[in-house]
């Protein structure tokens, strides 16, 4: 076996690890970096065009962001938190596009107004109240709201064709959301981390163990899938960001904070039209309720993509359960990631959950036409021959420790490091890569704390992401001059 030592080792090449990756190279070029994938090629799982929604979550469309509390009120708070995360993501990417590290944005990212649509008297209520609260703060301030057909048959014409007029609807609009090929961003990253000295892809590499050494540096053993030859890489710092497969590489870790964290996957299915003429007709993200019961990456939507140059329109996502967590993993992953430390709340998370999973088996037995029928709220001239089944890819939502019960549920992203600083690791899916700057500038700022402290790094963060250390929830001044920055850099207010 081989040995190699690097500074960083990125398990994983997808959109976090990649993010990680190209920060770390900003920050100090002489960083020895390696990253490994196990399969053959970069970001084709979770991060592909076809396997995530494509949307910058930016809190504008997603209901579920923005909860109506027992009193009537809409907390806003996650919402705010989403967007500002999602700014701080459009500022790292204009920074990179400026500096010609990145190609022209529209190989990448695409404006795509961010609708939200609902029907029916209590629903409208909700998206008023909801406007209403959002659009007095300067994150949201150029949010529309109308209740008007016209005007809605503008914003969303597929979406408004054949309602009655005296129907009762709503919706909201900001004209400068995005459509983000997740896919192509990290090849894309890749390729400039490909052409810097000190950087490693290694593809075809499965990680066998991880092991701590005794000078604190941990030694990871590499199987590639091709050769069958095996080789063992000793890094001081060790990324684990490689979607649904992330969980079982910090059990093989051992170390003590991913104690007792579990998995739940969830699979993911979409509706493609297959008519060119339709597809056209259609220029917007339209987010609707999610059912009860429902995970948040089952919020239904009829979406506007552009994958590979090319213009799409999907519908769903429709969940689904299957124990694999990676959509080309094995149907042994759940059952092999269960241990001691876990049992509990894994089991505690299943007494409680019975309606998730009553949905989950619900949507696995829908047909084709049941499935049309739900698009059908949202194109009621929609046709069963116009559209396709395409699956999606796989999400592991965590399980984590609870204090009021054995186990927890939870629907977000969570990094875990080691208290050494050592490891880290990201678990969980949404708003997954819209946030992924803000995931991997706190790795930075919990494993590499002496660096910030003593060195330029804080000066350097400051180019890359100009409103690093203040509040863009607070300050209205810096968030409008950042916005007004990223959207011109990054192309996405045709307006302006």
């Amino acid at each position: 076996m081989t040995t190699k030592t690097v500074d960083v080792l990125l398990v994983g090449a997808g959109a976090m690890s990649t993010t990680l990756g190209m920060l770390l190279k900003q920050l100090d070029p002489t960083l020895k970096i390696a990253m490994v994938e196990r399969l053959d090629h970069v970001a084709r799982e979770s991060t592909d065009g076809w396997n995530n929604a494509g949307t910058g979550h930016a809190a504008y469309c997603e209901l579920n962001y923005t909860p109506q509390q027992a009193d009537g009120s809409i907390n806003a708070t996650k919402a705010f938190a989403i967007n500002t995360s999602f700014e701080v993501s459009l500022q790292f990417w204009s920074y990179l596009v400026e500096q010609g590290k990145l190609p022209s944005p529209k190989e990448f990212i695409n404006p795509t107004p961010h609708c939200s649509f609902v029907w029916g008297e209590k629903n409208v209520e909700f998206l008023r109240k909801r406007y209403e609260t959002l659009s007095q703060h300067h994150c949201f301030k150029d949010m529309e709201y109308s209740e008007d057909h016209d005007t809605l048959r503008e914003w969303m014409p597929l979406v408004m064709k054949d309602r009655q007029p005296d129907e009762k609807v709503a919706g909201t609009r900001v004209r400068y959301g995005s459509d983000v090929n997740f896919g192509q961003l990290a090849r894309h990253m890749v390729l400039h981390l490909e052409q810097q000295d000190n950087f490693d892809l290694l593809l075809s590499r499965i990680v066998e163990d991880l092991n701590k050494q005794d000078d604190g540096s941990w030694n990871v053993t590499l199987k590639n899938t091709e050769s069958g030859q095996k080789e063992v890489i000793n890094s001081r710092f060790v990324f684990l960001g490689a979607g649904g497969g992330a969980l079982p590489l910090l059990q093989k870790s051992g170390i003590r904070e991913g104690e007792g964290y579990g998995g739940f996957p969830v699979s993911g299915m979409w509706l493609v039209c297959k008519r060119p003429e339709i597809i056209e007709q259609h220029q917007a993200k339209v987010y609707g309720m999610a059912p009860i019961g429902a995970p948040p990456m089952s919020v239904p939507h009829l979406d506007t993509r552009v994958i590979d140059g090319k213009k799409a329109l999907l519908f769903g996502p429709f969940a689904g359960f299957t124990t694999k967590f990676l959509k080309q993993g094995s149907f042994l992953d759940l059952p092999c990631s269960i241990r001691l430390g876990n049992l509990k709340p894994m089991l505690s998370v299943a007494k409680n959950n019975m309606d998730l999973t009553r949905y989950l088996i619900s949507e696995v037995m829908q047909s084709h036409s049941s499935r049309v029928d739900s698009l059908r709220n949202f194109f009621p001239e929609a046709k069963d021959d116009d559209w396709e089944l395409s699956y999606a890819g796989q999400r592991v939502q965590i399980i984590k420790p609870g204090t009021e019960t054995a186990g927890k549920l939870e629907f977000g992203t969570e990094v875990i490091t080691s208290e050494d600083g050592s490891l880290a690791a990201l678990l969980g899916a949404s708003p997954g890569a819209s946030t992924a700057v803000s995931a991997m500038m706190s790795i930075v700022e919990r494993c590499y704390e002496e660096r910030l402290q003593k060195s330029d790094w804080q000066d350097r963060i400051q180019e890359l992401i100009p409103s690093y250390g203040k509040s863009l929830t607070d300050d209205a001044a810096l968030m409008e001059t950042v916005r007004a920055r990223t959207l011109s850099v990054l192309e996405l207010d045709p307006q302006n």
